[in-house]
C-alpha cells in the first residue's frame, strides 16, 4: 500500500473540493489548475522578493517601503499586504531563503491568521542565502550554493518556518554553472521530498533559461519526472523562453511567471530614451481598457496559453489593486501581437537587468 501516493490523491481531492465548494475563492475569476498536481491557483500571486528586505533592485524600492527598514514596520506592511492580496482572491504566495525575512514574514501571517493549508499555495525556494545584514547597500545580497548540505539545512529551516503550508519548494536559479542539475545526490533529494507530498520546482533567471528548462523536463527519479513546476522571467521586454514555456505547460508543469513588470521597466517609472516607444503604446493601450500600464504588461502575460501564474512583485497596496485590475481585462489578439513585438535580446535584456541599483 502506497501511503505517500494515499496523502497526495487526498490533497488533490481536497483541492478539488475545496476550490468547488469554498466561497473564500470567491474574489478572483478564473482560477486554474497547477499542472497535473491537481490544485487550483489564481492567475495572479504575490512574491515577497520587494517585501522581505530592505534592498531590491525593482525601480522605486526605497520609496515604495518609505525607506522604513524596521523589522517590525516591515512585518507589519507584508502582513497588510498578504491581508490584501488574500482578500482580492490570491491564493499563490512566493518566497526564498535569500529574500531576508520573507520566509518568517509569511509564516507568521499564515499562523496569526489560522489559515487551512489547502487555502494556500505556497513556495518557497533554497539554494541562495542572504548575505546584506539587513542593509540596502551591501557588497553581496546573496550567494548562491546549491549543494546536498545547503538543500538539506534550508529545507529544513523552510519547513520550521512555513510549516505545512510549504506546498512547493523550488531550485532557486537553477542554471547549468550550478551543475545543479547534474548533481545526482540533490536530485534524489528532492524525489525524496517530493515522495512526502511537497511539489518539486525551479525557478531560472540569465539568457539561457530555455536552454535550461529544456535540460529539466528531461530529469527524472526512478521512473517519474522530476519537476512539478519551473518558475521563469517572462514578460514584453524578455520572450525568449516562449517554446519552452509552452512545452513544460504541455508536459503537466505549473508555469509561474516572476519580474512580469521587468522589475519596473514596464511601468510609467521607466523613463529610458530606449523604450521611450514602448511605454507610449502601454499608455495608449491603458488609457484604452481605463487601467493602468502595469496591468496592461501582466495581462499580456496571463494571456499566454501556457502560463498558470504571474506574480506581482507589488510593496504597496496601491499598487497591488492596479496590478489587479491585470485580471479584469481581455486584451484583443492585435493588442497582444502589438506588445510581442517589442521583445529585447535577451542577452541585452539580461545586461540591464544586472545593471540595476539596489535600493
Amino acid at each position: 500500500f502506497d501511503w505517500c501516493q494515499s496523502i497526495k490523491n487526498y490533497h488533490i481531492l481536497h483541492d478539488l473540493f475545496y476550490c468547488r465548494s469554498n466561497t473564500i475563492f470567491a474574489g478572483m475569476a478564473g482560477k486554474r489548475m497547477f499542472g497535473d498536481s491537481g490544485i487550483s491557483v489564481s492567475p495572479m500571486g504575490l512574491g515577497l522578493a520587494a517585501l522581505g528586505r530592505p534592498g531590491y533592485i525593482n525601480l522605486g524600492h526605497g520609496e515604495d517601503l518609505a525607506h522604513n527598514y524596521d523589522v517590525k514596520a516591515m512585518e507589519i506592511r507584508t502582513h497588510d499586504m498578504l491581508d490584501q492580496a488574500f482578500n482580492a482572491g490570491i491564493n499563490y504566495f512566493d518566497a526564498a531563503q535569500s529574500y531576508g525575512k520573507a520566509e518568517q514574514f509569511l509564516g507568521s501571517w499564515l499562523k496569526g491568521n489560522k489559515m487551512d493549508s489547502n487555502q494556500v499555495l505556497v513556495g518557497s525556494k533554497w539554494g541562495y542565502r542572504y548575505t546584506a545584514d539587513w542593509q540596502v547597500e551591501a557588497e553581496a545580497h546573496e550567494i548562491k550554493e546549491h549543494s546536498l548540505e545547503v538543500l538539506n539545512r534550508q529545507y529544513h529551516i523552510s519547513t520550521f518556518r512555513l510549516r505545512n503550508y510549504l506546498r512547493l519548494y523550488q531550485i532557486h536559479s537553477a542554471t547549468f554553472k550550478s551543475g545543479v542539475l547534474d548533481n545526482i545526490r540533490v536530485l534524489d533529494r528532492l524525489a525524496e521530498i517530493q515522495d512526502e507530498g511537497t511539489l518539486i520546482g525551479l525557478s531560472l533567471s540569465g539568457p539561457e533559461q530555455p536552454k535550461v528548462l529544456e535540460k529539466a523536463l528531461k530529469i527524472s527519479v526512478e521512473g517519474r519526472k522530476l519537476f512539478d513546476s519551473v518558475q521563469i522571467t517572462f514578460n514584453i521586454l524578455e520572450q525568449s523562453g516562449r517554446s519552452m514555456m509552452q512545452r513544460a505547460h504541455d508536459q503537466g508543469l505549473g508555469v509561474i511567471v516572476k519580474e512580469g513588470l521587468a522589475n519596473g521597466r514596464l511601468t510609467n517609472r521607466n523613463n529610458s530614451v530606449a523604450q521611450k516607444s514602448l511605454i507610449e503604446h502601454l499608455d495608449k493601450l491603458a488609457a484604452n481598457h481605463s487601467v493602468g500600464v502595469d496591468a496592461i504588461s501582466l495581462a499580456f502575460i496571463m494571456q499566454q496559453p501556457f502560463v498558470h501564474v504571474v506574480l506581482s512583485g507589488a510593496a504597496q497596496p496601491k499598487h497591488l489593486t492596479a496590478n489587479l485590475k491585470a485580471t479584469e481585462i481581455e486584451l484583443s489578439a492585435a493588442d497582444l501581437t502589438s506588445l510581442q513585438q517589442f521583445a529585447m535580446d535577451s542577452q541585452q535584456y539580461w545586461k540591464e537587468r544586472s545593471a540595476l541599483p539596489w535600493n
